[in-house]
């Protein structure tokens, strides 16, 4: 083996691992999806995308990345998706929980309806929820693991997106902390990665912006633009052995945006 060769082998930080991603036809999901691959994960995606989930597939060309229908509000295809990946490639290890949604923002509560709430929660939290669970079945009788959710900053501060959406991702950080607890036993790692505002093109069209706009009114951290494959990377990392002994952490990509208080700020220019 050449020095090159050896070099290209060490740099599969998941070679042999197999990943399932949930929302992995488009977004950040997709660029997880690619990166894994890349990595030398056999790599499951999930989404209710399928014409978006076969196409990512037959581009990628690799007889290691397949995709399953899932609707991650539904136990039975969560389900269906694990068993799916254990019996494609024999095991799980890495369940990335990145399937989510946000609705247009109503500032006041009385205008919230209870149907608007759950459909939210019901994607956000619940599918983390059905994600970790379905993936412990099969990573306790095994004793490893690396579980992680994309949680967002909303997860750690208020007032930045609607009531729903910011109560799914606190949610998820509690799940992620409690299900920590319990399955380190069982040597199974839980983490988040809580992304700021990505320029996706669901996320300009919500905003009615572009990558410059999006960063000039919303961002803290100048001349740097947080792109889906910059999320993938950090899901990357909590996938790896290179995390081997980060359990219970919510890893946040926000440039700073969640300490700062935009309402007063001695260093705001004048």
């Amino acid at each position: 083996m050449t020095s090159v060769s050896l070099v290209s082998a060490a740099a599969r930080r998941l070679e042999g691992k197999v990943a399932v991603i949930t929302g992995g036809a488009s977004g950040i999901g997709e660029s997880a999806v690619r990166l894994f691959s890349k990595h030398g994960a056999k790599v499951v995606i999930a989404d209710i995308r399928d014409d978006l989930g076969h196409s990512v597939c037959k581009d990628l060309n690799s007889k290691s990345t397949s995709f399953v229908h899932c609707d991650v509000t539904k136990e039975t295809d969560v389900e269906n998706a694990i068993n799916f990946s254990v019996s494609k490639f024999g095991k799980l290890d890495i369940m990335f929980n990145n399937a989510g949604v946000i609705e247009v923002a109503k500032p006041n509560i009385l205008d919230n309806t209870k149907a608007e709430f759950e459909q939210v929660i019901g994607v956000n939290l619940v599918g983390a929820f059905l994600g970790t669970k379905h993936a412990a079945r099969v990573m306790v009788p095994a004793r490893h693991g690396s579980i992680i959710t994309t949680a967002s900053v909303c997860s750690a501060i208020g007032g930045v997106a609607s009531h729903a959406y910011t109560s799914s991702k606190h949610g998820v950080v509690g799940l992620m902390r409690n299900t920590a607890v319990e399955l380190g036993q069982f040597g199974i790692r839980v983490n988040c990665v809580s992304p700021y505002l990505v320029a996706t093109p669901l996320a300009k069209d919500f905003f009615k912006l572009d990558d410059n706009g999006v960063y000039s009114v919303y961002s803290n951290l100048k001349g740097s633009l947080l792109k889906p494959e910059d999320v993938a990377e950090a899901a990357l990392y909590l996938g790896s052995d290179e995390s081997k002994y980060v359990s219970g952490h919510n890893l946040l990509l926000d440039g700073g945006f969640t300490i700062v208080n935009q309402g007063f700020s001695m260093f705001v220019p004048s």
